[in-house]
């Protein structure tokens, strides 16, 4: 499975520059590569973001979350969700599975990985607690 490089530019610009708060991604099975499918502005919330993944449908997706530290400091993690809903097409389900190591090898800096398969595994409360 190939990665798009526009994949690897609008992730260095979310770590490097925060230009954007989220990534979503998307397997184009035709071209046999991942692509970008959505972009989050900085200013959007966690719900927007959760908002924008399919209900039926596999993606990665990519999460500059922001939180503040029991010693009151402000940090960030970069999240990568690999998001695998019961529901959707078990082809696509073993496609995502099976190119999901490679195409995170591609996004360098991600520090979280989450593996959700339903809309409770992407809470924030879940976030915030592996965010520590």
């Amino acid at each position: 499975m190939a990665v798009h490089d526009d994949c690897k530019l609008k992730f260095l610009e979310l770590k490097a520059k925060r230009t954007y708060r989220f990534i979503v991604f998307k397997i184009e099975e035709k071209q046999k590569q991942v692509v970008v499918e959505k972009l989050g502005e900085p200013t959007q919330s966690y719900e927007d973001f959760t908002a924008s993944l399919p209900a039926d449908e596999c993606r990665y997706a990519v999460y500059d979350f922001d939180f503040v530290t029991e010693e009151n400091c402000q940090k960030s993690r970069i999240f990568f969700i690999a998001w695998s809903p019961d529901t959707s097409r078990v082809r696509s389900k073993m496609i995502y599975a099976s190119s999901k190591d490679r195409f995170k090898r591609e996004l360098d800096g991600i520090q979280v990985e989450l593996q959700a398969t339903d809309p409770t595994e992407v809470g924030l409360d879940v976030i915030k607690s592996r965010a520590n």
